[in-house]
Parts: C-alpha cells; structure tokens; sequence
C-alpha cells in the first residue's frame, strides 16, 4: 500500500552514512523533505543533491530537514557526502522496504535491459509527519527550487 497525500506517513528507521539509525519520527515538528533517488555518484543524482546542498540553508530556515534515500550502502553514502560536501542524513535502504512503503520501486528498462530500482521522487511531509505534497518522476532541473517554493508558500499560510 502506497501513501496518499493527506495520510500519516508510517514511521521508519533507516541507517543513515554514519550506520546511525534514523527514523522518521525523529524529525517530529519540522517539515521533512524526503527525497528518493537511483544511485551514488551518478550524473543526475549527484546534480539533484548537490542542489539539495545549495539550498540546505534556505530549507533550514524554514524548518525543514532534507533526507536522501537510496539503496546505496553506508559507505558508499559516506563517500558521495564526503565527495559533495552534502549538509544532510542519506538514509541506506538496501532492503527498499521504504521505497516500497512510497510505490517508488519500480521496474525499469535501459537499453533493453529491465531491472527494478528507484523512480527519483520527492516527498514532502508536514510537521505532524502527514504527506502534503508529492512529486514523482521526477526531472533534476528545477526540482529543488519547486520543493523551496511549495515549502515557502505553505508556511506563509501558517
């Protein structure tokens, strides 16, 4: 079963690059951004968290934690923070029980072989941990920057 804008979000531990566990419900009381992406070190994925990076102080202000989901290893997260410099938690869902939980496992085809990995995909969670906004398939460009601006929008109406 997927989750559904408006729903509470069921809470989840994951290790995150320093093998800590972190779980959802850590983060009660700030807006959570949690994003799904394919892969360490890759060209796209490296993009969209290193716009994630740029943007750390802005999403700060506005009381909301970035956490990056793959189902890289620890280490091999530790690497691609150490490499980029990332201000946030990468969470290692090697089981991807998770991006099950999210229906952001998917069967995927490149050129002409089929595998199951991530679909990237961007979830945003109200500070009582209930899904308010979702962005699925989606394209690195301008990512960031909307997820910012929907953020900003839904605090002024607090």
């Amino acid at each position: 079963m997927s989750v559904k804008i408006g729903s509470k979000v069921k809470d989840f531990s994951l290790p995150n690059q320093n093998g800590e566990n972190i779980s959802l419900s850590d983060y009660q009381g700030k807006y959570v951004v949690l994003y799904f992406y394919p892969k360490d070190m890759t060209p796209g994925c490296t993009t969209e968290a290193c716009d994630f990076r740029d943007n750390h102080e802005s999403f700060k202000e506005l009381d909301a934690v970035i956490l990056g989901v793959s189902p890289d290893p620890e280490a091999r997260h530790q690497k691609f923070i150490d490499k980029h410099e990332l201000p946030f938690n990468l969470l290692s869902d090697e089981d991807h029980q998770v991006a099950e939980q999210f229906d952001v496992w998917k069967l995927k085809k490149n050129f002409g072989k089929e595998y199951y990995g991530i679909e990237r995909s961007t979830f945003i969670l109200d500070k009582e941990g209930n899904l308010i906004k979702e962005y699925r398939k989606v394209r690195v460009k301008d990512h960031v920057s909307n997820a910012l601006t929907y953020i900003k929008e839904i605090k002024e109406d607090e």
